[in-house]
């Protein structure tokens, strides 16, 4: 294990104590194929499955492994028309888990995001009866300003890149403070979940997603 493995997880224990203290329930592994199976340990075969955009689910297989595993996946992209999109959001509100990464969480426990359309957070706030979150320990931050920093100089331009979109910091890689074409719409923080057992984060000793 190197210096930075075993930093890594020194401070996943931590956090866990962290999260406990807001009511989310954290759990740590050393690896993205750990991460897997903790994650298909928390999802019941048959439960009706929803997601966030997340470069970590690819990263660590979570996405293939629900897609093709024995759950009801509600895979949004297969909804074309604006009405197939409306029902697909009502399909999602109503999922038994919802899978997601974090944009960033801080040392006190708070979960930090920045959404585009506000789909992914609007799970993560209400509606599904259960949330996942897979977070690289690359995600962590001192405070909510540093997470926004990260968010905004780190996250946001790899996305736009990613995405197409033709904002300044998908040109600079630094965030411009853009309007038009902006992924950076809602701004959440998740300070406490207030239903017991609903949020869970499963923190991963590898730096994964953006």
């Amino acid at each position: 294990m190197t210096p930075k493995q075993e930093n890594y997880r020194h401070l996943g224990q931590t956090m866990i104590r962290k999260f406990a203290a807001r009511n989310m329930e954290a759990f740590y592994t050393d690896t993205k194929e750990e991460a897997l199976k903790k994650v298909l340990e928390l999802i019941p075969e048959g439960s009706s499955v929803a997601y966030g955009g997340s470069m970590t689910l690819k990263e660590t297989g979570i996405f293939d492994a629900v897609k093709n595993g024995n759950y009801d996946f509600i895979e949004r992209e297969t909804a074309k028309t604006p009405e197939e999109k409306r029902q697909m959001m009502a399909r999602q509100m109503m999922a038994d888990y919802f899978l997601m990464s974090t944009n960033a969480f801080t040392a006190d426990g708070e979960l930090v995001n920045i959404d585009g359309n506000g789909n992914r957070v609007c799970f993560l706030i209400q509606g599904p009866a259960h949330v996942i979150i897979v977070a690289g320990m690359n995600k962590f931050t001192v405070s909510i300003e540093d997470a926004f920093r990260r968010i905004h100089n780190v996250a946001s331009p790899a996305n736009c890149v990613r995405l197409g979109c033709k904002t300044p910091c998908a040109v600079t890689g630094v965030c411009g403070d853009c309007h038009p074409n902006t992924i950076c719409c809602q701004e959440v923080i998740t300070r406490h979940s207030r239903h017991d057992g609903r949020i869970k984060i499963v923190l991963v000793g590898e730096d994964l997603g953006y």
